[in-house]
C-alpha cells in the first residue's frame, strides 16, 4: 500500500508502472494536508474528493483504499486534523458512492495514536515508539 499519493500526476506514475510490471492493483492512501502546512505533502481538503475520483474512476491499475494525514509536530492541532479527516472521508465515500466502512483512515502517530484511534482511525503509525525518536536536526 503507498499512502501518499497527494496528486494526479504520483497517481498516473503509480498506475502506468504498476501496469508496466503486470501486477494485481496497488492500494492506495490519498494524502490530505489537514493541517495546511506548507511543510507538509498533501492535497487540500477541498481538493480530495476529485483526487479520489481520479484514482478509482481514472486509475485502472490503483484500487482506492482510503486517506491519510499527518499532523502538526506538536500535535495542537491533532482533533481538528482527524475531524477534518473524518469530514474528508464522509464527502469521498459519499462521492464514490461507497461505505466508509470501506475506506481506510491512518490517522495518528505515536505521540496521539490513541485519540486517532478513537475518533476512527484504521491505520496508526507508530515507528518512534518501536524505534526511537527521529533526529529532526540538520546534518
Amino acid at each position: 500500500m503507498v499512502e501518499g499519493v497527494d496528486n494526479e500526476k504520483i497517481a498516473n506514475h503509480l498506475d502506468r508502472a504498476v501496469s508496466n510490471i503486470g501486477r494485481k492493483p496497488l492500494k492506495v492512501l490519498v494524502q490530505v494536508n489537514t493541517s495546511g502546512e506548507i511543510s507538509k505533502s498533501g492535497v487540500d481538503p477541498s481538493g480530495c474528493v476529485e483526487l479520489a475520483k481520479h484514482v478509482k474512476l481514472g486509475c485502472a491499475n490503483l484500487e482506492f483504499s482510503g486517506l491519510m494525514t499527518i499532523g502538526m509536530p506538536d500535535y495542537t492541532s491533532t482533533p481538528e486534523n482527524f475531524k477534518t479527516l473524518l469530514n474528508c472521508r464522509t464527502a469521498v465515500c459519499k462521492a464514490l458512492g461507497i461505505a466508509e466502512e470501506q475506506c481506510e483512515l491512518s490517522m495518528g502517530m505515536s505521540s496521539d495514536y490513541e485519540l486517532a484511534i478513537e475518533m476512527g482511525s484504521t491505520n496508526v503509525r507508530i515507528g518512534s515508539t518501536i524505534f526511537g525518536p527521529r533526529d529532526y536536526s540538520k546534518k
